[in-house]
């Protein structure tokens, strides 16, 4: 995985991730953190399509991926087609990919009955992309211009940044990673784009999706 190539850290913030997909053409969506993973907490912010789960390595700690079996949930090496997973091959851009790992697989009314409008510019990066394996949809992710100058906008500003606000790697050298969890298709994914493959579940539509969720994470 590379380290930068071209893409700055930003802010784990709501406020952030909210202003980035709607300067790529996302309507009706805004963030909200979390202050609970409460099934009532999440169900009260409905529709809810999806949650970031950010958390951080420790200092020398790297991350462990096997092909065999993932720690939880059962890996799906042939997703379907409709799925959108990328391999991560920036590690400045995890909390981006993450983002898009929700709100691209929320497009459609088969995965909820209230569909994003991704506006064209990630229609068009979507359809391109459907049907890579997860390597080359990493990589055209990695590669898109549109999406690198929209992520580069909110690069945490320095020196006069909030030393309070959590980036993709901290001055101590201790990195932050993201996951999207999202329900597609009728089944409850994990989308780590350090793993080889989406994580499965089990059984969720969107309706269950808070419960299912605070299930897999308490």
């Amino acid at each position: 995985m590379a380290d930068a190539g071209g893409w700055s850290t930003i802010e784990s913030d709501e406020g952030v991730f909210t202003s980035l997909i709607e300067n790529l053409g996302v309507k009706g969506v805004q963030f909200e953190e979390l202050i609970s993973l409460d099934a009532d907490t999440i169900r009260s912010l409905s529709p809810v399509y999806g949650v970031i789960f950010l958390f951080k390595y420790l200092r020398d700690q790297t991350p462990t991926t096997t092909t065999t079996a993932p720690q939880d949930g059962t890996y799906v090496p042939n997703p379907p087609e409709n799925l959108f997973f990328a391999a991560q091959t920036i590690q400045n851009a995890c909390g981006t990919q993450a983002i898009l790992s929700v709100i691209l697989n929320q497009d459609s009314p088969s995965s909820t009955p209230h569909p994003i409008d991704i506006g064209p510019e990630l229609r068009g990066f979507k359809d391109f992309t459907t049907g890579f394996p997860a390597d080359l949809r990493g990589e055209a992710l990695s590669n898109s211009e549109t999406i690198r100058t929209a992520h580069n906008a909110f690069a945490r500003a320095s020196p006069f940044v909030d030393e309070t606000v959590r980036t993709a790697r901290d001055e101590e050298g201790d990195v932050y990673h993201f996951i999207g969890y999202t329900a597609v298709g009728g089944t409850l994914y994990e989308l780590d784009g350090l793993q080889p493959y989406p994580i499965s579940h089990g059984e969720c539509d969107a309706g269950q999706f808070p419960e299912k969720f605070q299930t897999h994470t308490m």
